[in-house]
């Protein structure tokens, strides 16, 4: 009996270890057929890397910034609230880019899913030429708005003209991934963005402290290293879409302007984008919150504490993208119960990996908090907001893989309606009242962001559950 079980558990490990291997390799891979464990598995491992790296970027730009001061530490945050803005743009594109790829490859159409792929990039890049300038002329008035203490501005004005002039690399580097992902390559994906973060760690100190013949600039070099990081890994991209040995070319023909499927892309990516900006305009607001009530103190903690949070909620984002091209491809290839049964495996692994996670930065909060500041008033604002703002994190988990579901079946419409009533209707007159009508401060705004996200996660897996996305046309 015991031999029985240890042979079965050996098995089951071996076939694990297979699968793991399998999905590093970045072989080309059929998900709409076999076990849908092994596809969920193929396809999150690399996509859970490829974020895991993402946090570690976010992580590392401000643990080499907090040291510098409070000043710093509070221009990045606003800076990159402000961003946001370019990142929900580009999580759009990226989300439209996914959906149409994915179902071209579902019905078996990689010609169909190039020429797609590059029609994205042609949108992406006009919207965004036009962002890079505007946000590199108006930066010092983007830092007023947001609260910005005048010592924070005189200090962070480059690092935020920088930023905002480099939106084009922000932009690329989503859209072509989202490429990627939705032909079911997502360890090239993961290559890409562990390429440009990789270089952004090397670049981040050497051009913040300075070294040899690079003098340290502070804060601006932060931006700098930020930049030239996204770079390198947008032409790492491009040599592979051109270099032909993928599913998805890029070809010069497709250069072209073709108009039905530039609607198509747009009839998904202007809902999408509105869903993203409707979720990041809500940071903005409560990070101006924080700014008002709390001052630098708060917002140096507060944005401490989001990159800590942001730096776990990544890769179960990634994880989450498996439910979209599941859901695209599968969709393609006519199999609407299998694309729904994926979503639900993905939504059971996420809610796992997020209820660990969320009583480790609970019980671990101020030894974690301690590696970023030892600003006693900071330290005590990250710290409530870490532990708040990760209480909720199953919920996000189940929520995050609706959200990618919806918009995988060309359906982001829905996810777009549930973040506008459940960000601007609810979570920000939440912030409002528990901030100012009842004097909680910094702490009302913490506390109304799990509360508004567990109820967005509610109503979406209602929704799901309804399964009208599963008529989407793409």
């Amino acid at each position: 009996m015991l031999n029985n079980q240890s042979q079965s558990i050996s098995v089951r490990f071996n076939n694990l270890k297979s699968i793991i291997l399998q999905s590093l390799k970045g072989e080309e891979q059929d998900y709409t057929t076999g076990s849908i464990r092994r596809a969920v598995i193929l396809l999150a491992i690399p996509m859970v890397l490829e974020m895991c790296m993402e946090s570690v970027f976010a992580v590392v730009d401000i643990f080499f910034v907090s040291h510098i001061g409070k000043h710093a530490t509070s221009v990045v945050g606003l800076t990159e609230s402000v961003i946001t803005i370019v990142y929900s743009l580009a999580m759009g594109m990226s989300m439209a880019a996914t959906a149409v790829v994915a179902r071209r490859v579902g019905e078996k159409n990689p010609a169909a899913a190039s020429k797609a792929g590059m029609q994205a990039m042609l949108i992406a890049v006009a919207i965004t030429i036009l962002i890079s300038i505007a946000g590199f002329i108006y930066a010092e008035e983007l830092l007023q708005w947001m609260g910005a203490e005048p010592e924070t501005i005189a200090s962070g004005i480059n690092y935020t003209r920088i930023i905002m002039a480099g939106s084009i690399v922000i932009m690329l580097l989503f859209l072509l991934n989202g490429i990627f992902r939705g032909a079911g390559d997502a360890m090239m994906a993961m290559k890409s963005l562990w390429l440009a973060n990789i270089c952004n760690i090397i670049l981040c100190p050497l051009f913040i402290r300075g070294l040899g013949p690079i003098p340290a600039m502070g804060v601006t070099g932060a931006a700098i290293a930020t930049t030239l990081g996204r770079g390198i890994g947008v032409l790492y991209q491009f040599y592979h879409l051109f270099d032909g040995k993928r599913m998805v070319k890029f070809a010069v023909k497709y250069f072209t302007p073709d108009w039905k499927v530039i609607r198509s892309i747009v009839d998904i990516a202007w809902p999408a984008t509105l869903q993203f900006l409707i979720a990041s305009g809500s940071w903005i607001i409560l990070a101006r919150l924080v700014a008002q009530t709390g001052h630098s103190d708060a917002t140096a903690g507060y944005q401490i504490a989001i990159r800590i949070v942001m730096f776990f909620l990544l890769p179960a984002w990634g994880l989450s993208n498996a439910a979209a091209t599941l859901v695209g491809q599968n969709l393609g290839a006519l199999q609407p119960q299998r694309a729904e049964d994926s979503v639900l495996k993905t939504a059971k692994y996420n809610a796992i990996f997020m209820f660990v996670v969320s009583a480790i930065i609970i019980v671990f909060a101020p030894q974690v908090i301690s590696f970023f500041t030892k600003d006693p008033l900071v330290a005590g604002y990250a710290v409530d907001a870490a532990r708040i703002v990760s209480a909720g994190y199953v919920f996000y988990a189940i929520g995050m893989v609706m959200s990618n579901a919806f918009n995988g079946a060309g359906d982001s419409r829905t996810p777009t309606i549930i973040n506008l009533f459940g960000f601007w209707f609810f979570q920000i007159p939440l912030a409002y009242i528990l901030a100012k009508v009842f004097d909680m401060g910094p702490l009302g705004v913490f506390i109304a962001i799990p509360v508004a996200e567990t109820a967005i996660s509610i109503v979406a897996f209602i929704l799901f559950k309804k399964g009208k996305w599963k008529l989407k046309k793409v």
